[in-house]
């Protein structure tokens, strides 16, 4: 029985004679059957495989059908293959945590930065007193220029000269010595506003110059005792505390008495002084006698061997009898412990009030036996002409002047520098 050679149904050559030349195959062929045939094997040399020699006689074995090639598989690119997912294990370690190493981060130029604005430059004390006269010289000043710009100096322009001058609250005695400074070899002729200015300075320098005295404290004098006297609201306590700042930073010993014992609030606030300032407070109970609160803050002071003893006293009207009349108590009960004392008398005046500053001089100088003033709130008036009108009558030292609340705000008064700021001139 004939065995039938079996073929692959998709080689091209097999109906083709054996001797026939081989088609290669197509595409098609290649892609399912691998690459093209190689042509017919070598016969096998019988000499070299021993026993595989089919014996005489025997019909040749038919040669088994060619085992069927595998498909040939596709080569996909490394960059797009895909790894089959392999199947995790049950169970994996923690993978040991690698130190990671510390990058530095990149150097970032810092923006640049803006100038800092220029800090403000403190205002010395000329300058506080120039803005603190400020309105007074632009009143004065104005109603100057008005005046004499494009007009003579006849006997009209001098009367109005005048009138100017004694609205400045400047006095009528000392306007009538800058209207005759004025006129003198000046008379029907054109001036210039600056030059009226600069002899108004001049003359207001001449009457204050010789009242212009620095409060001296007597160091035999231990305690050397200062009285504060004023109507409400001058300013006496506030000021009471500035000077115990200026001297306590010399090194004095200071002790205050809190004799206004009418207001509650005036002895808190010079506790406060006292705190700040590192001053000693005497006080007592709100309606304590105020001739016992002085009385008892001077053997006190006395026995601290303290430099200085400040009085506080209640704020009066100079028009109320009685309330003066207990002024009087605390100075005479101030006299019988120390003959001599209050060594100091400072009555503190509030520039605002104008005129009425005047009768005030009057009445506590007549009382209490006033010995120099202290002008304060120069820095928010337009009065300021009334300290010369003061000097120019009572002819009492002025002491120090106040501009500001500051401690530092408080000074020695300079005749030359008030007097060229309220003329509205340069230093």
């Amino acid at each position: 029985m004939s065995q039938e050679d079996p073929k692959d149904p998709r080689d091209p050559n097999r109906d083709r004679p054996a001797d026939a030349p081989k088609k290669k195959r197509g595409f098609w062929g290649w892609l399912a059957g691998g690459a093209e045939d190689p042509g017919p094997a070598a016969p096998a040399d019988p000499a070299a495989v021993p026993g595989d020699t089919p014996a005489p006689g025997d019909a040749a074995a038919p040669e088994p059908p060619p085992a069927e090639a595998a498909p040939a598989v596709m080569e996909v690119p490394a960059e797009i293959a895909v790894a089959p997912e392999a199947e995790p294990p049950a169970e994996l370690p923690p993978a040991p945590e690698a130190p990671v190493p510390e990058v530095p981060a990149p150097e970032v130029p810092a923006p640049a930065a803006a100038e800092p604005a220029p800090a403000p430059v403190a205002k010395g004390f000329w300058s506080r007193l120039a803005s603190g006269l400020a309105r007074t010289a632009s009143s004065l000043g104005q109603g100057i220029t008005d005046l004499v710009t494009k007009r003579k100096l006849d006997a009209e322009t001098l009367e109005d000269l005048e009138d100017i001058l004694i609205r400045a609250d400047l006095g009528t005695e000392t306007a009538a010595r800058i209207v005759a400074a004025v006129a003198k070899g000046r008379h029907d002729k054109m001036i210039e506003p600056s030059e009226v200015k600069g002899l108004i300075a001049a003359e207001v320098e001449a009457i204050l110059a010789p009242v212009a005295r620095p409060l001296v404290v007597d160091a035999a004098a231990r305690p050397f005792v200062v009285l504060m006297v004023g109507v409400n609201g001058s300013g006496k306590t506030t000021t009471i505390g500035k000077l115990a700042s200026q001297w306590v930073g010399e090194g004095r010993k200071v002790v205050l008495a809190a004799g206004d014992t009418f207001r509650a609030a005036a002895i808190e606030q010079l506790k406060v002084w006292g705190a700040r300032t590192g001053a000693t407070v005497i006080a007592r109970e709100q309606g304590a006698d105020a001739a016992g609160v002085a009385h008892d803050a001077l053997n006190e002071a006395r026995a601290a061997g303290a430099d200085i003893l400040m009085v506080d006293t209640a704020g009066r009207l100079q028009n109320r009898a009685e309330l003066m009349a207990e002024l009087e108590k605390v100075v005479r009960v101030i006299r019988k412990l120390e003959p001599t004392a209050p060594h100091a008398v400072l009555l503190v005046l509030d520039a605002t009030v104008g005129q009425n500053a005047l009768s005030q001089v009057e009445a506590f100088t007549r009382i209490a036996g006033v010995t120099g003033l202290v002008m304060t709130k120069l820095d928010g008036t337009a009065r300021g002409g009334i300290l010369v009108a003061i000097a120019a009558r009572h002819k009492l030292p002025v002491h120090l002047i106040g501009v500001g609340e500051a401690a530092e705000d408080l000074q020695p008064f300079t005749a030359a520098e008030f007097a060229r700021a309220i003329a509205g001139l340069e230093r």
